[in-house]
């Protein structure tokens, strides 16, 4: 096996799968080949652009622009009594 490599036979898939997870993490394709054969591509999956939720927008949206009477320090403090 080799650093540039674009295929991977199956038996490196087995024994050099860390090389090859590396590689899909950099955004390469890999072709998997058996017995000189391509029998699958390898391609790594690309997140998309709302894959996390804005939360800061929701926020905004369920309480607007107020703010709390007492911190988040004050409401731990009462909860953890004299501990």
């Amino acid at each position: 096996m080799h650093h540039n490599m674009k295929r991977a036979s199956v038996r490196d898939l087995r024994y050099h799968f860390p090389e090859i997870e590396a590689q899909l993490n950099k955004g390469e394709e890999i072709e998997l080949c058996k017995h000189r054969k391509v029998i699958a591509h390898l391609v790594p999956v690309r997140p998309t652009a709302d894959a996390y939720p804005d939360f800061a927008a929701l926020s905004r949206r369920i309480f607007g622009k107020r703010k709390a009477r007492r911190t988040a320090t004050d409401l731990l403090s009462d909860e953890r009594g004299d501990f």
